[in-house]
């Protein structure tokens, strides 16, 4: 597929998969202990970051599999690491929860709309908008905190 002549609806899929890609390229490689380096004033490390995309994830693309599905509940919780967090562990649960993501989206037109609950619904394509933008804007922060940690720069590195 070529996303510049494709569809709607692939095209969206494929920009949220590029920067999913780029934020797996960006931590991968990196050892726990700078993952979990704080380099700024703010909760923001790169493995953080990869526990914040799981958590938004599960949350937005989760309601189309399970329209009850909660919040993940106080936003700085997902920022938070535990003693059990590695990058190789937290990669997994965002690649887990990407494909799900994946696989619940698959199950609906783009068109197609569900409950939230700030909203009184959202569209699918309301979704994929959201998340393309959410995950763009935590990859760049991924790009700063990473070229800060070992000065790798770039897309894939």
């Amino acid at each position: 597929m070529q996303a510049s002549t494709a569809s709607e609806r692939e095209t969206l899929e494929a920009f949220l998969d590029f920067h999913r890609d780029v934020l797996v390229h960006k931590v991968r490689g990196v050892s726990d202990q700078d993952a979990a380096r704080r380099l700024l004033p703010s909760r923001t490390t790169l493995a953080g970051l990869v526990k914040h995309l799981t958590v938004v994830e599960r949350n937005w693309f989760g309601r189309l599999s399970d329209p009850d599905v909660s919040p993940a509940g106080e936003e700085d919780a997902s920022w938070v690491l535990t003693d059990a967090d590695t990058v190789e562990s937290l990669l997994a649960a965002y690649e887990r929860a990407c494909a799900l993501s994946r696989k619940a989206a698959a199950g609906y037109a783009i068109d197609d709309v569900v409950a939230h609950p700030d909203l009184p619904q959202v569209s699918l394509r309301w979704i994929y908008i959201h998340m393309i933008e959410e995950t763009a804007r935590h990859v760049g922060h991924a790009d700063i905190v990473r070229e800060l940690t070992d000065g790798a720069t770039g897309a894939l590195g």
